[in-house]
């Protein structure tokens, strides 16, 4: 069984930063690809970050230049970390380990943006 939590959400204005984490327990770690996904009031989840289990990333372009999606697999830990964010980054974020034919998802963190 996987258990993903996630932790550093909260109040931030327009052009600061937040750095996510998300804990996974369980022995798959490793060979799982992560991502960071969010969804804002009256809209769909979104992809926003990934990482391979070989380190390759891929970023959503409405954050690339601004958040970095990093892991840590000696820690079973996956970060984001959130630079120059703007009120429409607003959402809850998510996290999801997952490989071919599997997915586990944690219970979210509250991201609000706002002067």
């Amino acid at each position: 069984q996987v258990q993903l939590v996630e932790s550093g959400g909260g109040l931030v204005q327009p052009g600061g930063s937040l750095r996510l984490s998300c804990a996974a327990s369980g022995s798959m770690f490793s060979s799982n690809h992560m991502g960071w996904y969010r969804q804002a009031p009256g809209k769909e989840r979104e992809l926003v970050a990934v990482i391979s289990s070989g380190g390759i990333t891929n970023y959503a372009d409405s954050v690339k230049g601004r958040f970095t999606i990093s892991r840590d697999n000696a820690k079973k830990t996956v970060y984001l970390q959130m630079n120059s964010l703007k009120p429409e980054d607003t959402a809850v974020y998510y996290c999801r380990l997952f490989s071919p034919g599997r997915e586990w998802w944690g219970q979210g963190t509250q991201v609000t943006v706002s002067s």
